[in-house]
């Protein structure tokens, strides 16, 4: 028999995707199956959108908390979940209708206590800043991995329950990469899953590109240290970003690269800056 599976999905003011979201998780062709959204303080119209699914949805919860960041609203997800497998998802991704029953196939087989997929195709592909963001990341424009990436990752998409409770679930700090700390922690890496195909939205609006890119700026790697701070002082300076810029907007025939790179790099030398003075991580 197959092993209740819970779905929790934080959010952040995402009216604008979650129903899309929500409509392909429904539409999964693997049950028994539990979804559980965890509103993270939204002042948006994000509440009343998760409501709708309510009645329509047996096996549904909604909880709500305060402004905290992804990674306590995923445990509080988790703490909640009914399920015996753990699936960690966005608001801005959707789904094939196979997406869950691939995603815990090798749980389910014995062979892996967690997994990822590698086929995490970009959803608004055609889209100019969207394009942009993949020149930026060196990836295909269809691609949110590359096609080579390696069969085991340090984030967890699916994960058993009772070894994501056994070592005290994600990082709390707030952090880009509270959702490593289960690797770190399980001293383990996920197993990529074959056949799970979904699709995520990258920043479509420039908008969007900064409070992306202020985002992953707080991360350890950028601003995590005093070592790095500077690294990353120089690495996203404005006369580097203009050189990078330049170079691959030339090569790519793409000009709007160019202000995409200068805004990119501004919103990652701003989060470093704000390191300096304790700036929360929540995103």
């Amino acid at each position: 028999m197959n092993k209740t599976v819970s779905v929790i999905i934080p959010v952040y003011n995402e009216e604008d995707v979650l129903a899309n979201c929500l409509n392909t998780i429904v539409n999964q062709t693997y049950k028994p199956l539990e979804i559980i959204i965890v509103d993270d303080g939204s002042n948006d119209n994000t509440l009343n959108i998760a409501k709708n699914y309510q009645s329509p949805v047996s096996n549904f919860q909604l909880l709500k908390k305060k402004h905290k960041g992804p990674g306590p609203a995923r445990n509080l997800g988790a703490k909640k979940a009914k399920g015996q497998i753990l699936i960690f998802l966005d608001a801005d991704m959707t789904f094939e209708k196979d997406f869950i029953k691939n995603l815990v196939s090798p749980i389910l087989q014995g062979k892996a206590i967690g997994t990822f997929s590698k086929n995490e195709m970009v959803a608004n592909k055609k889209n100019i800043w969207s394009i942009c963001w993949n020149i930026n990341q060196n990836l295909p424009l269809d691609r949110r991995l590359p096609i080579d990436y390696p069969d085991e990752a340090p984030v967890f998409r699916a994960i058993l329950k009772k070894e994501f409770e056994r070592v005290g679930g994600f990082d709390e700090t707030g952090e880009y990469t509270d959702d490593w700390s289960l690797s770190k922690k399980l001293n383990v890496k996920s197993t990529a899953a074959k056949g799970a195909l979904y699709y995520h939205i990258n920043p479509s609006t420039l908008k969007e590109v900064w409070k992306q890119a202020r985002w992953i700026g707080k991360n350890e790697f950028i601003s995590g240290t005093l070592i790095r701070k500077t690294r990353s002082l120089l690495l996203y300076s404005f006369p580097a970003s203009l050189l990078v810029g330049f170079f691959k907007s030339v090569i790519n025939l793409n000009f709007n690269f160019l202000i995409f790179k200068l805004l990119y790099d501004s919103a990652i030398y701003f989060s470093v800056i704000k390191s300096f003075f304790g700036e929360s991580k929540a995103k």
